[in-house]
């Protein structure tokens, strides 16, 4: 085996990788951070000691969308989750840019704040990410129509990206019933078997939620 995977269940970027995983069932080894000798094997792969971090052959390749290309370059499986056609593969792209820095960035604003202090709190900070969000929400809800997926019709690494970001971001900031769209396909990735192991991979872990993990999904 070829593949190792330094990853945790309940990060959404690493979920976004185990995803992409999953939907061609390569096989890795999963070294599971949060145990002393895994973080201390990720701090020396990595110095920034930002994950997940795969290591394909002695090669390390770090940023889950990197990580994704790699994949479909060195393990390509039945599942393109990078469109070989050039314009397709823009379009994939600018959507995993826009669930990473639109949706994902101010879910861990809010979620970070809550780990604080009280006196280190950032309200505005917070507010800022909760109009971010509101503002992802609506334009992607216009964005969906007509598509089948976040970047068309077939499941790519857009969508890897957006099942984590979504997954998360409606449990601190639920998206509201004037989002039909994106709540369907919210519901459309919990779904997918490849996510659906990703989170249930991830059940042990929610009391860690800091803002409180809610009663569903």
């Amino acid at each position: 085996m070829t593949l190792k995977l330094y990853a945790h269940p309940f990060s959404s970027y690493c979920q976004k990788v185990l995803t992409a995983l999953y939907e061609n069932g390569n096989p890795f080894e999963y070294r599971t951070l949060g145990e002393e000798k895994t973080d201390a094997e990720l701090e020396a792969l990595w110095p920034i000691k930002r994950f997940p971090v795969l290591v394909d052959n002695g090669r390390t390749v770090m940023e889950a969308i990197v990580i994704i290309e790699h994949l479909g370059l060195y393990h390509p499986g039945p599942v393109r989750l990078i469109p070989e056609d050039p314009k397709q593969a823009l379009e994939v792209r600018l959507m995993d840019r826009f669930f990473d820095n639109y949706v994902m960035t101010p879910m861990q604003k809010i979620v970070f704040d809550h780990i604080r202090q009280e006196k280190d709190r950032d309200p505005c900070g917070v507010a800022d990410a909760n109009a971010m969000l509101d503002r992802a929400y609506a334009w992607l809800d216009k964005t969906l129509a007509g598509r089948e997926w976040a970047a068309g019709d077939t499941f790519s690494a857009a969508d890897c990206a957006a099942a984590p970001s979504l997954f998360y971001a409606d449990w601190v900031h639920p998206v509201g019933e004037a989002y039909a769209r994106v709540r369907g396909y919210r519901q459309k990735l919990l779904a997918r078997p490849s996510f659906a192991r990703a989170v249930d991979e991830a059940r042990p872990y929610r009391h860690f939620f800091p803002p409180g993990a809610p009663d569903r999904d």
